[in-house]
């Protein structure tokens, strides 16, 4: 039973987005590793962007000047 967990910041994301994220993963598996779809567990994370940081500066630090 693969696993997979994808970290993205809380940016807005939509549904259809993470959906299609979710769908596109599951079939990735399948048909490179042969995995079956009805056992695969797709999981997204949503971190602010004060939580995510790059280079000793948080994403929102980043953000802000521009970077």
């Amino acid at each position: 039973m693969p696993y997979v967990n994808i970290k993205i910041t809380q940016e807005g994301a939509t549904a259809e987005q993470k959906a299609r994220l979710i769908q596109g993963v599951t079939e990735l598996l399948r048909d490179t590793l042969g995995k079956n779809p009805q056992t695969t567990v797709v999981v997204i994370e949503e971190v602010p962007t004060d939580n995510w940081g790059i280079g000793g500066e948080t994403i929102t630090q980043r953000r802000s000047r521009g970077s």
